[in-house]
C-alpha cells in the first residue's frame, strides 16, 4: 500500500506531495500548517547535512520528490559542484513567492476572485488592439509616403 502511495503514484499526486511546513509567524498570518513549495519560495534546511541553511528553492524534481536549493551544492573529486536535493519534509518555507495571486488567495482562505482572471484576459484583448490599432496606422503611413514619393517623382 504504502508503495502505491510513495513510489507508484502518478505524476500528479508526486505533484501534490511535494509540501513543506511553514514557518510559525507563516502559520498564524494563513492558519494553514503547510504548502506546496513553488520555485523561488525562501527556506531554511532543518535537517542533515546542510542544515540551518537558507535559501531559495532553484528546482523542483517531481521524479525525486526532492528540491534543489540555491548555493547548495556539493563538489565532485574533479572540482565540479552539482546540485543537492533535499526531501521537503527536512526544510521549513520562510517566505512564499507571491507572483502568484490564485495561490495567496487560497492560502488566505479567500476564493480565487474571477474578476482578476477576467482582467487579465481583457487587458490582453486590450493590448492585442492596440498594436492591431499600431500595424493598421504604420501600413497606412508608409502607404502616403509611398504615394507622395511616386508624386514627387513624376
Amino acid at each position: 500500500m504504502r508503495n502505491q502511495m510513495i513510489y507508484l503514484a502518478s505524476q500528479v499526486t508526486k505533484s501534490k506531495q511535494i509540501s513543506s511546513p511553514l514557518s510559525k509567524e507563516l502559520q498564524k498570518k494563513y492558519s494553514k500548517k503547510s504548502v506546496r513549495v513553488v520555485e523561488g519560495d525562501s527556506i531554511k534546511i532543518i535537517r542533515g547535512e546542510f542544515k540551518g541553511v537558507d535559501g531559495k528553492v532553484a528546482k523542483i524534481s517531481i521524479q525525486k520528490n526532492s528540491l534543489a536549493i540555491e548555493g547548495v551544492k556539493k563538489e565532485k573529486t574533479k572540482g565540479d559542484k552539482f546540485d543537492v536535493y533535499i526531501h521537503p519534509s527536512n526544510i521549513i518555507v520562510t517566505g512564499l513567492k507571491s507572483d502568484d495571486g490564485w495561490r495567496i488567495s487560497k492560502l488566505e482562505g479567500k476564493k480565487p476572485s474571477k474578476k482578476k482572471i477576467s482582467t487579465n484576459k481583457e487587458t490582453k484583448v486590450e493590448k492585442t488592439k492596440e498594436k492591431e490599432d499600431e500595424k493598421k496606422a504604420s501600413t497606412k503611413e508608409t502607404k502616403v509616403e509611398k504615394t507622395k514619393e511616386k508624386e514627387d517623382e513624376k
